[in-house]
């Protein structure tokens, strides 16, 4: 190999005398500081924990009943009044409930603005749920003054400019309003900026929920309209039926593109998904909050018929734990965990965040396709998310500890 012939320049020179020296130069820096301890905390990481906590523990400040919408707003405070960690309007909390000698956690989407959050407030909706496990004992029970643990802001059904259009038509359905109130009152403060048109559907007047709230930001903020639209009340000034293609093509700004937004109960979600697609719009235009688990698996593409009303046991390991429990095939596998009292990680149940991911050592389980969110991964070594998989046999399952 030939010599090479590299010729350095004089400022070139003077580079490699410093990278020479660097060692001299860093070691007389070390020799010349004190002997301080080093601190542990770094500012960096102190931000992180107050924006993203492992949970938060909040006083329930007051509660608003909502009156003939059977309903109640939770607001959530810090006992010292702090700032609580921002978020997206849209997004959601995790509440972890003790309940019967165990814990169960239940979502709730923030219907507070996201200023709000600044001011050192948090809200949230809870509507009754005759037969539920956790709604109606939480409006029966929680008074203000309670300690409630909460996890921090999660979720992506909000407003992103990078993928939405500016105009967003949001079609809600009972509690299905709170992240749209959040969005009406962060478009009112200032804190989002996009056109929202709001289809709300309700069975009758008298159980619209947060009537007065939206039609005084619809009021005051000229990116904000709401339409009402009432199921079984015919009255002036509402649209009667239901939520369809053609009423969502009256109300989208003609000419213009435009995103879909979708959050209410599973009979909305089933209904509205053909009306949906008769919009042709493109798949990054259409957000739907995460959809709850269906209380009807057997009725899902794919379910093994055979499974139906079933009951199997499920050997839970966690750590050096382990126990036998019953479960049934009409129920995901977290129900059967939390039932024997056993303290598993949980937040969105609806198979998104991937809090509860646990290894599936034997068995087999149904996962319904709106909550298949597993990463490929996952699916390829054995994890399931307990929340939404419903069992069809007999399982031995590796179940993570608590986060919080």
């Amino acid at each position: 190999m030939p010599d090479l012939n590299i010729k350095v320049g004089l400022i070139g020179k003077f580079d490699m005398l410093k990278f020479k020296n660097m060692k001299k130069v860093r070691e007389k820096a070390i020799q010349a500081a004190p002997a301080n301890e080093v601190s542990g905390v770094f500012a960096i990481n102190e931000n992180a924990k107050a924006l993203h906590p492992d949970f938060l523990e909040l006083v329930i400040d007051r509660i608003i009943d909502r009156g003939g919408a059977q309903a109640k707003t939770f607001v959530l405070k810090r006992a010292d009044d702090a700032p609580l960690p921002y978020f997206r309007a849209g997004q959601y909390i995790s509440l972890k409930l003790p309940m019967d000698g165990s814990f169960v956690t239940r979502s709730y989407s923030l219907c507070s603005s996201p200023k709000e959050a600044l001011n050192g407030e948090y809200a949230i909706t809870v509507r009754s749920n005759p037969g539920g496990f956790v709604a109606d004992r939480l409006l029966a029970e929680k008074k203000p003054g309670d300690t409630v643990i909460t996890s921090g802001p999660q979720g992506f059904f909000y407003y992103e400019k990078l993928r939405d259009e500016k105009n967003v038509i949001g079609l809600a359905g009972g509690s299905g309003i709170t992240p749209f109130l959040s969005m009406a009152r962060a478009l009112a403060d200032g804190v989002e900026d996009f056109n929202l048109t709001l289809l709300f559907g309700s069975r009758d007047e008298d159980n619209i929920l947060f009537r007065g709230e939206l039609d005084e930001i619809a009021r005051i903020c000229p990116k904000f309209k709401v339409v009402h639209v009432l199921s079984e009340e015919e009255k002036a000034g509402f649209e009667t039926g239901f939520i369809t293609a053609e009423l969502i093509k009256k109300y989208a700004p003609e000419g213009e593109p435009y995103s879909v937004y979708l959050c209410g109960p599973e009979a909305m979600y089933k209904f509205l998904k053909p009306e949906i697609e008769k919009l042709g719009l493109p798949e990054r235009l259409f957000r739907r909050k995460l959809i709850d688990v269906t209380k009807t698996p057997w009725e899902c593409e794919g379910y093994p018929q055979e499974a139906k009303g079933k009951q199997f046991s499920i050997k839970v390991k966690q750590g050096p734990q382990e126990c036998t429990i019953p479960a049934s095939a009409d129920e995901p596998v977290l129900v059967a965990i939390e039932r024997a009292a056993i303290k598993a990680p949980s937040r969105c149940r609806a198979g998104e965040c991937g809090w509860c991911r646990s290894r599936l050592l034997e068995g087999t389980v149904f996962i319904p396709q709106e909550n298949e969110m597993r990463r490929w991964a996952d699916k390829h070594y054995g994890y399931i998310h307990p929340c939404c998989s419903f069992p069809t046999s007999d399982l031995t399952l590796e179940v993570p500890g608590e986060f919080f």
